[in-house]
C-alpha cells in the first residue's frame, strides 16, 4: 500500500538527516581502548572487586588501557558537593573512558547503594556534553547464592538511560565466594570462561563505535535544540 501523502510538513529539513554508511568516519583511533571499571562493595574482600580486578587483567592482555574506580570515600550525592576529590575522580574518568565494566553484588534483589551512588554522581550533561553518551558497557554481577540477573537487568536499564551502547553479553556468578582461591585470582570455570567472552565482546565493540558514537547518538530532537536550550533543560538543578 502507498501513502497518498508522504510529505513530512512537521519537519525541519535542515535538521533532517538520512543515515548512510559513508557518513561514519573512516579513520581508525591507533591508541589502545580506554575502559573504565565499577565494582559495588567497599568490603575488605569485595567479590565485585575482584571479578573487576579479573576483567582488567583480561582487558590489559587483549590490548586495552584500564583504570578502576575506588569507591571508597566517595560522598553520597545529598551532600552535594561536586567538588570533592573522588567526585572530580569519577567524572574524569567517566570522560577519558571509551567502555566501561560495571560489576555489582546482588542485595535485597537490586544494586548497592555503593554502585547506584557511583553512577548518580554522574550529571545527564556537563553543559551540554553527555559523560557517558555512545559509550559502550559491559554489566555483570555477583551473588551470594543461586544465579540471578536482576542487577544485570537493572544496569542494563542505567546504561540505556545514560546513552550508553549496552553490549549483548553478560555475566552473573552464583556463589562467588567459590570462586576464588586463597589468592584471590578467579578459578577455572564456566563463569571465567563467560567473563572472557564478556570483555572480549566489549573490546570488539569498542573498536566499532568509538570513531562513530558522535553520529550513532546524534539525535533530531536534539539538533532543533540550540545547545543553550539543551544545558538548561538537562541541568535543573532543583529536581
Amino acid at each position: 500500500m502507498m501513502f497518498q501523502d508522504n510529505t513530512l510538513p512537521n519537519i525541519d529539513k535542515s535538521q533532517f538527516d538520512i543515515p548512510a554508511l559513508d557518513k561514519c568516519l573512516s579513520t581508525q583511533k591507533k591508541h589502545a581502548p580506554r575502559i573504565l571499571l565499577l565494582y559495588g562493595s567497599l568490603r575488605e574482600r569485595s567479590f565485585s572487586r575482584l571479578v573487576i580486578e579479573e576483567s582488567a587483567r583480561l582487558l590489559t592482555h587483549m590490548g586495552a588501557e584500564v583504570k578502576i574506580f575506588d569507591p571508597e570515600g566517595l560522598p553520597q550525592t545529598d551532600t552535594g558537593d561536586e567538588n570533592h576529590p573522588k567526585v572530580q575522580e569519577l567524572r574524569e574518568l567517566m570522560i577519558w573512558s571509551e567502555g566501561q565494566v560495571w560489576c555489582s553484588p546482588e542485595r535485597h534483589g537490586s544494586i548497592t547503594s555503593v554502585f547506584k551512588s557511583q553512577l548518580d554522581w554522574i550529571p545527564l550533561s556537563i553543559g551540554a556534553v553527555r559523560p557517558t553518551q555512545g559509550k559502550t558497557l559491559a554489566v555483570m554481577q555477583v551473588c551470594g547464592g543461586s544465579q540471578s540477573f536482576n542487577v544485570v537487568n537493572q544496569l542494563r536499564v542505567l546504561g540505556r538511560w545514560m546513552r550508553m551502547v549496552t553490549i549483548p553479553n553478560q555475566s552473573s556468578v552464583a556463589k562467588a565466594f567459590l570462586e576464588f582461591d586463597e589468592n584471590d585470582r578467579m578459578k577455572p570455570s564456566s563463569y571465567y570462561n563467560r567473563i572472557v567472552d564478556v570483555m572480549e565482546e566489549l573490546i570488539k565493540f569498542t573498536l566499532l563505535l568509538r570513531d562513530n558514537k558522535d553520529y550513532f547518538v546524534n539525535r533530531y530532537s536534539e539538533r532543533v535544540e540550540s545547545a543553550e536550550q539543551l544545558s538548561q533543560r538537562v541541568n535543573q538543578g532543583d529536581i
